[in-house]
């Protein structure tokens, strides 16, 4: 018991509190999307609650785990990711939502396997890159480690046809890459070659994910599937000017212009009601939670601890910035949540796990002698 008190002492506070000041605005601003005179205690901001108390106690344990012990069973940990990405397949269990056969259906609620396993892959490919960081500096390494990632990329965005999780994850892995010491040169070029592919890729998506990329590249286009609910979405922004309409009072939302404005669209919801104003205290809110969590990785104590932090980091940075960035016509529409503030029990709960084990880091950061 008095380790973990000693382990305690390094906790970072700010970063412990973040989630809770996101909790708030989520349930308010879930409460926003379903007003209707009076505040309503719909379901889904049932399940927010739920899934935020339900992650309160999955951070609890995760932190308090020695992270080292996931590197231990990491090809074990690995096989049952795919094995689980691979559950959506099960007839009579598998769910197909939004063009995307990535949900369970477990009659309380939907899971989304694939936002779980985005953390488990993490934990995986830190301890593969732990273990063969020197091989990284040659194209055999380089190919090998790609290699690793390329299944759960197959399974995500070719047979589940859900590219906004497959490109959270891969922006974590290219994180978690640069930091375990890839040479710049061999990413530069891997790079380039990937960026030539890209209009051969294009053609080896599924219809619903190239109509959001051709709606992207002409935005003008409201007949393009996206475009419409984009354009409503800047207005609703603009709108707000720069100190909003006041809470419940959105009229794109309450017009219903808005698409998924409990969950896409929320930062919409937030400009609309709060305004400018409203919109850069959540930029500036996320801004120092990837602050905090950039300098716990930076002082880990093991290049493991560092991999991991720096895998998660990457994952929220994209997410946060593409959910955002697609509201305001930026960014490709995906179905990228917006972190602790979007509708979704499967991704509330997740981000705690993604937050325990970033905490788990900290904690241990510094050694404990008695």
């Amino acid at each position: 018991m008095k380790y973990f008190r000693e382990l305690l002492k390094n906790m970072d506070l700010i970063l412990l509190t973040l989630p809770v000041i996101f909790a708030v605005i989520s349930i308010i601003m879930i409460g926003s999307t379903a007003y209707d005179g009076e505040f309503v205690f719909s379901r889904s901001i049932k399940v927010q609650i739920a899934a935020f108390v339900i992650g309160a106690g999955v951070l609890f344990v995760t932190m308090l785990l020695d992270y080292n012990k996931f590197e231990r069973v990491h090809w074990y940990l690995y096989a049952f990711s795919i094995l689980f990405l691979l559950t959506v397949f099960i007839p009579g269990l598998g769910s197909e939502q939004y063009g995307s056969r990535a949900w369970l259906d477990l009659k309380v609620i939907y899971l989304q396997p694939a936002e779980i396993v985005k953390i488990t892959f993490t934990l995986c490919y830190a301890a593969f890159l732990t273990k063969y960081q020197e091989s990284l500096q040659t194209w055999k390494g380089f190919f090998v480690a790609v290699g690793y990632v390329i299944p759960f990329l197959f399974i995500i965005v070719v047979l589940q046809n859900d590219l906004g999780n497959a490109l959270v994850l891969l922006v974590g892995a290219v994180f978690m890459l640069f930091a375990a010491g890839l040479r710049t040169r061999i990413f530069l070029t891997a790079a380039a070659a990937v960026c030539a592919a890209v209009p051969a890729a294009y053609f080896v998506l599924a219809p619903h994910q190239r109509e959001r990329i051709d709606a992207f590249l002409h935005p003008e286009d409201l007949s393009l599937e996206g475009n419409y609910q984009v354009w409503n979405s800047k207005v609703a922004i603009g709108s707000g000017g720069i100190t909003g309409k006041g809470l419940f009072q959105g009229t794109q939302k309450e017009l219903k212009f808005l698409p998924v404005q409990d969950s896409d669209f929320i930062f919409s919801v937030i400009c609309e009601e709060f305004g400018f104003l409203g919109g850069f205290v959540v930029i500036a809110l996320y801004g120092l939670y990837l602050f905090r969590i950039f300098r716990i990785g930076t002082n880990a104590k093991d290049l493991y601890g560092n991999l991991i932090v720096m895998g998660i980091f990457g994952m929220f940075l994209f997410q946060i910035f593409e959910n955002i960035g697609m509201t305001m016509g930026i960014m490709p529409v995906t179905g990228v949540t917006l972190p602790f503030i979007s509708a979704g029990g499967t991704s509330v709960i997740t981000n705690m796990f993604a937050l325990g084990l970033i905490l788990n880091v900290c904690i241990r950061s510094k050694v404990i002698n008695f």
